[in-house]
């Protein structure tokens, strides 16, 4: 089948290409991309006034399935990923039972399969049952499809068992994804340590809780030659421990999520559990460090950190309420918010949440050079929308930014060649 996006304006940051051209896709893989093209048979898609770019690739998601699926399922989940532009998703493992195993990985890959949208690339537990005690079996779930491993929704407490794991997963070329959290610091914290803590009455979370962690995985990674990757970084602390390993050389990536830079501390104001998520909202002046490492490029992806929850752990005493956000589908609108006030550029922006991510894991996609596979996001800056509970795909609606109005909208998710989302008949 081949299929034609005619007009729109082009942005690969992988070979550096911005401008209005015509797209070819023909069985699965980018044919062509040069003005004017006229095939014959190809099923044409008008992107004029559009934003053409490789598919964007989540790696922070929680699909909750295995074990609850009231929540989201790997199939609802995927419809929203594919609604947010991104065509490809990588899950992590604090599933129930969590991913620790290559039954449970397999069993990912096949409900994934099922659904028939986004790519879904499984993160395997660091440690069995993400208990911090013992390594999983890194080559047996790299076999079954792992890409990565991770005991994220916890720590590895144990820094030399953390060690080992940096080495282990060295051998097999899997990349290692650290929830940077000192619990000792964090335990029974349901805000930010500073304003929020003091005006809800709630035990805060000091910034300290991930600098401190993040600085030890740097110096792990440092002692071991491994390269490391930082999830959902939220504080200027953890930013500078990270630049400054950069500027040493070292092999650290780091990611964060579109709520640490749009929300402050102020969202949980008025106890709003919908804004309660882990590591929690921040100062502002944490919020402005994290804009301004997107921007030099201290921190590499924008990833959403996808956390649904049912209204029963979230419509309750804050004390009480789950953790966690869903943010597939609000992520383009408020990632183009940094490129309106001009923190970064469109290429920018597209390198964040789709080139970048391919090349810290190895996975498919990231690009549209010839030969590339067919996964490609569309999407019309310009759009206005309003987050409604109706408008929400994902099974669970705990966004922050219910009601909010926001700018920029997905058009068409191209997944293989094939369309798997469209907000326009064609």
């Amino acid at each position: 089948m081949k299929i034609l996006l005619k007009g729109g304006r082009i942005i690969d940051p992988s070979q550096e290409f911005d401008q209005v051209a015509d797209l070819l896709l023909e069985e699965g893989k980018v044919a062509a991309c040069a003005p004017h093209l006229e095939i014959e048979d190809a099923q044409i898609l008008p992107c004029q006034g559009l934003i053409v770019c490789p598919g964007f690739i989540d790696l922070h998601v929680h699909f909750r399935e295995p074990g609850e699926e009231w929540k989201e399922t790997i199939a609802s989940g995927s419809l929203a990923a594919v609604a947010g532009g991104f065509t490809a998703v990588v899950c992590m493992p604090n599933t129930k039972p969590p991913n620790d195993n290559a039954e449970v990985t397999r069993y990912i890959l096949k409900k994934a399969a099922e659904a028939g949208l986004c790519r879904v690339y499984p993160v395997a537990c660091i440690t069995k049952g993400q208990r911090g005690e013992e390594l999983t079996e890194f080559g047996e779930l790299k076999e079954a499809g792992a890409v990565a491993v991770s005991d994220d929704g916890r720590p590895v407490p144990d820094a030399f068992l953390m060690r080992l794991a940096l080495e282990y997963a060295k051998n097999f070329d899997l990349p290692v994804i650290s929830h940077a959290e000192e619990l000792s610091l964090s335990s029974g914290g349901h805000v930010n340590e500073g304003l929020a803590s003091a005006k809800l009455g709630l035990r805060g979370i000091p910034p300290q809780a991930e600098a401190i962690a993040i600085f030890r995985e740097v110096m792990l990674a440092e002692l071991t030659n491994s390269p490391i990757h930082i999830a959902h970084v939220s504080t200027k602390a953890g930013v500078e421990i990270i630049r400054q390993a950069k500027e040493k050389g070292l092999k650290v990536t780091a990611e964060t999520a579109p709520h640490y830079f749009t929300l402050t501390e102020e969202a949980t104001f008025g106890y709003h559990t919908n804004a309660k998520v882990n590591p929690p909202l921040r100062s502002e002046e944490d919020r402005q460090a994290i804009e301004e490492a997107l921007a030099d490029g201290t921190i590499d992806v924008i990833a959403t950190d996808h956390a649904p929850h049912s209204p029963l752990e979230k419509v309750c005493e804050f004390e009480r309420a789950a953790f966690g956000l869903v943010g597939l589908e609000t992520a383009l609108s408020l990632t183009l918010r940094l490129v309106e006030r001009g923190s970064i550029s469109l290429p920018k922006m597209i390198e964040l949440l789709s080139c970048a991510p391919a090349r810290i894991l190895k996975l498919p996609g990231g690009s549209l050079r010839e030969g590339s596979l067919a996964d490609v996001t569309v999407f019309d800056p310009e759009a206005r929308w309003i987050v409604t509970e109706e408008e929400l795909n994902s099974k669970s609606k705990n966004s922050p930014f219910l009601g909010w109005e926001l700018k920029g909208r997905v058009i068409y998710s191209i997944v293989s060649g094939k369309v798997v989302f469209s907000r326009r008949e064609f």
